[in-house]
């Protein structure tokens, strides 16, 4: 048994550790994947030589580098990963409740913050969506699941942002502050329980690690959308409404391109 490690620097997000995972499962000669998402690298333990491995994971363009090889390496147990599967539904179904929650209310309100911040929740448990019901799948309707999810999330940031440009441009009503507030109050409060249970795990595995990342970020964006609308309160104005709304787009774009890369 082989083991050849990379150094990936763009791997810091669930995403792309479900990007190398689909881009090397049909290689028979990889044998067990290990992750370390915080300092970005990846253990392979494979037969075979690591030239095919390398040229795939390049393929993906995230910026890897092959550190180096061991010949004589010994397969990692594997881990129980029951408990862990069962706080990611915990948290895939906070995230998907309050995309539902932020989207009604956000379209209520008139607020394109917490239109984007729902879209960021959908983003999320798309993520978590696939990690959890991919296993056993095969390739091509974990490949076709990605890219409806991807077109379907891109499709919405597009339309959220080209609304922002609109009412940038318009006139248009101020949002309600108070359901911004309230609503991303009630969001933070679901995110840090989110947080709150994947500590609880302490676990060293790299999709535990990626998803406290990523709710983590979560966590900032909510605090965005609360300070946007206490902007909007005492500024009686749209405008930090829409700047806040507009950063969040912009990521939701980027989570789509980023799912949308697990389906090539």
């Amino acid at each position: 048994m082989k083991k050849s490690t990379f150094h990936i620097s763009k791997m810091d997000c669930p995403s792309e550790e479900q990007m190398i995972r689909m881009k090397l499962e049909p290689y028979y000669e990889v044998k067990q994947l290990s992750f370390d998402i915080a300092n970005r690298k990846l253990e392979v333990y494979h037969t075979g030589e690591v030239d095919k491995i390398h040229q795939a994971i390049s393929e993906l363009k995230l910026n890897d580098r092959l550190e180096n090889t061991e010949d004589e390496a010994e397969l990692p147990v594997a881990v129980d990963d029951t408990q862990q599967r069962k706080i990611l539904w915990w948290v895939l179904g906070i995230n998907f409740g309050f995309f539902v929650v932020e989207m009604a209310t956000g379209l209520i309100s008139r607020s394109m913050g917490l239109i984007a911040d729902s879209l960021d929740m959908l983003a999320d448990s798309i993520v978590y969506g696939l990690s959890l019901f991919a296993v056993g799948a095969v390739m091509s309707h974990k490949k076709k699941v990605a890219k409806i999810s991807g077109y379907l999330q891109m499709g919405l940031a597009l339309l959220g942002f080209s609304e922002v440009l609109r009412r940038f441009f318009s006139e248009s009503e101020t949002p309600l502050f108070e359901w911004m507030i309230i609503v991303s109050v009630l969001a933070l409060i679901g995110n840090l329980i989110s947080l709150w249970l994947i500590n609880k795990a302490k676990s060293d595995e790299a999709h535990m690690q990626a998803s406290a990342i990523f709710t983590s970020n979560d966590i900032v964006v909510n605090g965005g959308v609360i300070l946007a609308g206490v902007l909007v309160y005492f500024l009686d104005s749209k405008w930090p409404d829409l700047a806040i709304g507009g950063i969040v787009f912009t990521f939701v774009i980027r989570g789509a391109v980023r799912i949308l890369n697990l389906a090539k």
